[in-house]
């Protein structure tokens, strides 16, 4: 019985009656779409997660093996393996629970700063041709937003400056939680992580020893996150070694006791005007987009300088600088130090070197410093000691902007003729630093009569020229270019029109440029090489630089002397001081 029992089915719904309706099933088992809702968002939950542990990883991997020039970004760049990760990976794994959470968050916050530090070289290197100085470059992002705030005015500033303040505090937090996410996911698969990472070690080490490369100079075996914080590691190292060097160049000078008497007595009675002309680099007589134009007024100048009794000679010089940063190069020029940092300038600042200025002062001219660019207070003004100064505020132009450029150069000329070579005075030494060429080129004003320059209003009526573009943002590379070699081709026939309305036997002027344009123009790795010319009247005055070998002409030819911008004090001292 009990076996029959165990054995009998069970019993099932009760067989319905002829022509009765048969139960439907029970009503918890009819499907609604109250039930296929959490299903639904499980499933979007999931390719959620899945689509942020991916991007989690990609930007990971992005902030280690992205390079830090532009000229390297492409595919190749990210296709790599970077060693820092794959330790990263296997510290993670070895440490305890506990651990891991703080350690992962931390290395994601470094790794923000190393993406930082990638970003900031990034710039620098297309403004400056040059990695980003830890120890510093940070007074020159006070000095970008006044360059922001005067071409694209105090808007854009600021939202520039916002977009940057966010993206920097941003990428440290992104990268934290991001290496926090990928921390959980390899808890949950250490086994199947730890093989992954074994793999990749033996993989990285075998490109490493074998040079396997994606492409020229892109290796798989990929550790440019170690040597890019070595590399910084190492600039501060030399900065501090460099300031006690520095230290020394200063105090080494042979000019410094020479008494006035025996100072440029090749140049007396001579108004001596020292021009450097914003961003005119080798680039500009040299490159076959640029070159033609501005070529084309240099030779037409010089054919009029000679058919007026002047003559010129040029050559180069190497600049300390690149891009920017323009003040170094005049103190490099005017000291006789090389000046390529702002810790070597406030240094020099600091002392009683003999500058080039100081030399003419010393020798009895009136030194005066002609400086239409600066609209704040000037430190340097008391270290050159210049006996007049005139900045943006004493210049008193009223008339427009043109860029970043407060004053067009044929006001800030005009101004200093009819404020000091106009009235009789004593000889003169000038340094000018013409501002009409400096980017980001976006306006660029029109030539106007000398008597009509007045006080610069007439310069609201004046249209600019067609070689400016005032829409800053929207051009491309092309129309950069073109602006910039307009700009130049303007400060270039502005000298040349002062030297045939103003000169005379008495003036000698000597124009440079401070540094080549940014490599936005040049392209990267354009060297440091900028145009120098002298030019005078009096054959005198060229006769005592015979010895330098410079070339005939307003432009040197590409087989000219170049000269380090530091030699040019001493060079330019003995050329027209007595031996001593």
């Amino acid at each position: 019985m009990a076996l029959r029992t165990r054995l009998r089915r069970p019993a099932g719904p009760a067989t319905p009656a002829p022509g009765s309706e048969a139960p439907g099933p029970p009503e918890e088992a009819i499907p609604s779409d109250e039930a296929a809702v959490p299903r639904t968002a499980s499933r979007t939950r999931r390719v959620a997660g899945t689509v942020l542990t991916g991007l989690a990883a990609l930007l990971v991997v992005a902030a280690l093996v992205a390079p830090d020039r532009l000229a390297d970004v492409g595919p190749a760049a990210v296709l790599r393996i970077p060693v820092e990760g794959v330790v990263a990976v296997a510290l993670l794994l070895v440490l305890p629970d506990r651990a891991r959470r703080p350690a992962a968050v931390a290395l994601g916050v470094v790794l923000g700063l190393l993406a930082v530090v990638k970003l900031l070289d990034t710039g620098f290197r297309v403004a400056r041709d040059r990695p980003f100085d830890v120890l510093l470059d940070w007074r020159l992002f006070d000095d970008g937003f006044g360059y922001l705030t005067d071409s694209a005015g105090r808007a854009g500033a600021v939202a520039a400056a916002v977009g940057v303040v966010l993206l920097v505090a941003g990428l440290p937090v992104l990268l934290a939680l991001a290496a926090r996410r990928l921390a959980r996911l390899l808890a949950r698969h250490r086994t199947g992580a730890a093989r992954v990472v074994a793999v990749l070690a033996v993989v990285w080490l075998g490109c490493a020893l074998f040079g396997v490369r994606l492409s020229a100079g892109v290796p798989v075996a990929d550790r440019s996150a170690t040597g890019l914080v070595a590399a910084h590691v190492g600039q501060v190292r030399a900065g501090l070694r460099d300031r006690a060097a520095f230290s020394g160049e200063m105090t080494a000078d042979a000019y410094r006791d020479v008494p006035g008497d025996r100072l440029l007595t090749g140049l007396r009675g001579k108004d001596v005007l020292v021009a450097f002309v914003e961003s005119y680099g080798r680039d500009a007589v040299e490159d076959p987009a640029l070159a033609p134009g501005v070529n084309a007024v240099l030779d037409d100048g010089y054919r009029r300088l000679r058919a007026a009794g002047y003559d010129a000679r040029s050559g180069f010089l190497t600049s300390p600088t690149f891009g920017g940063g323009s003040w170094l190069a005049h103190a490099t020029l005017l000291s006789g130090l090389w000046i390529d940092n702002d810790q070597r300038h406030r240094d020099l600042l600091a002392g009683d070197r003999l500058t080039l200025n100081g030399a003419f002062h010393r020798a009895g001219w009136q030194t005066v410093g002609v400086l239409p660019a600066a609209t704040q207070p000037w430190p340097e003004g008391k270290f050159f000691g210049y006996d007049r100064y005139y900045d943006a505020e004493k210049l008193a132009y009223q008339g427009p902007k043109f860029s970043y450029a407060p004053m067009p150069d044929q006001y800030t000329l005009a101004t200093f003729q009819r404020r000091e070579r106009d009235r009789p005075h004593a000889p003169l030494m000038a340094e000018m630093p013409l501002v009409s060429s400096h980017s980001p080129w976006s306006a660029i004003p029109k030539p106007v009569p000398w008597d009509a320059v007045g006080d610069g209003s007439i310069f609201h009526t004046a249209s600019t020229s067609t070689g400016g573009s005032r829409d800053v943002v929207q051009r491309d590379t092309a129309q950069v270019r073109d602006d910039y070699r307009h700009s130049i081709e303007y400060t270039l026939g502005t000298l040349v029109s002062y030297v045939l309305t103003y000169g005379g036997d008495d003036l000698v002027l000597v124009f440079l440029g401070d540094h080549q344009p940014n490599a936005t123009v040049t392209g990267e790795g354009a060297g440091r090489d900028v145009p120098i010319t002298i030019v005078a009247k009096d054959p005198a005055v060229l006769d005592r630089v015979a010895g330098w070998g410079w070339q005939d002409g307003l432009r040197p030819g590409p087989n000219a002397p170049v000269w380090r911008m530091d030699s040019f004090r001493d060079r330019f001292l003995a050329a027209f001081s007595p031996a001593h």
